[in-house]
């Protein structure tokens, strides 16, 4: 779209929000006069790339900027160790407010129009050296696509897909168990948990090509690994994995981010 359609957009969002004001999700301050949809300009702002050494297989950030400078290819020790079933992993923001805020509004207050907005955040931030035949989103359960009733990986990968003009698989890679949410388990216990949980029933699609798992967050791996195991067994020649957002240790977060962060969270007190 020309710049100029984004640009009458705005405004007239900012026109609805003199009747229909509309909080930012990520500080609280009213939008009325902003013209950014559902976060304010300054929290959009806060949201930028990760940078620095990073491992080549999991994009895991390293604590020192020269864990890479004689070794270019060099990998963390958990891939050494373990190397994971995919070819290369691409995280691309921190996971931390206010794209945390966003991605939880998408998630589980089903904010759809946040969908369209995130996708863009991801195709912005898009690794040049992407080699794709096939976009594949990581499956949900029927059980639990049923109760949120839609999957945000599958919203990110659509649009992923259109911008590289690359077919996007959606029923091809299915979730064969209702497994407990990531989120509420251990480490070694997330890894126990997806197990076998993921099973292709039509190779077709896979067969001798360059598959590209999208999905949300990256916290340990673990279900994008799954993932590409299930792949592998169906033939697929390489499997990278992008997701939008990263959890990472807040000592790896610059620290002007986590400083705006805070400051624009806290409420001085009364009185």
């Amino acid at each position: 779209m020309p710049p100029r359609f984004w640009d009458v957009l705005g405004w007239c969002r900012l026109a609805l929000r003199g009747v229909l004001p509309v909080d930012c999700l990520g500080c609280g301050q009213s939008l009325r006069w902003d013209p950014t949809p559902y976060l304010c300009r300054p929290c959009w702002d806060l949201i930028t790339p990760l940078s620095g050494a990073r491992c080549t297989h999991c994009d895991r950030p390293f604590v020192s900027q020269t864990a890479t400078a004689w070794s270019p290819v060099h990998r963390c020790h958990s891939c050494l160790e373990h190397p994971p079933s995919y070819d290369r992993a691409w995280t691309l923001y921190p996971y931390i407010p206010p794209l945390r805020d966003a991605l939880c509004a998408l998630k589980y207050r089903n904010v759809y129009g946040l969908a369209p907005v995130l996708s863009r955040l991801m195709i912005r931030a898009l690794p040049p050296d992407l080699n794709v035949d096939v976009v594949v989103p990581v499956p949900l359960h029927r059980s639990r696509l049923r109760a949120r009733e839609f999957n945000q990986s599958l919203l990110l990968a659509d649009r992923v897909g259109r911008y590289l003009m690359r077919p996007v698989s959606t029923i091809d890679l299915v979730r064969v168990t209702a497994t407990e949410p990531q989120t509420a388990l251990t480490r070694s216990k997330r890894l126990r948990n997806l197990r076998r949980a993921f099973h292709v029933r039509n190779a077709v699609p896979f067969a001798g090509r360059h598959v590209l798992l999208v999905d949300d967050v990256f916290t340990t791996g673990t279900t994008v690994n799954e993932c590409a195991k299930a792949l592998r067994t169906a033939g697929a020649e390489s499997i990278s994995a992008l997701t939008l957002a990263r959890t990472i240790d807040t000592s790896l977060v610059p620290d002007r981010l986590l400083a705006a962060s805070h400051a624009r969270s806290f409420t001085p007190p009364r009185g």
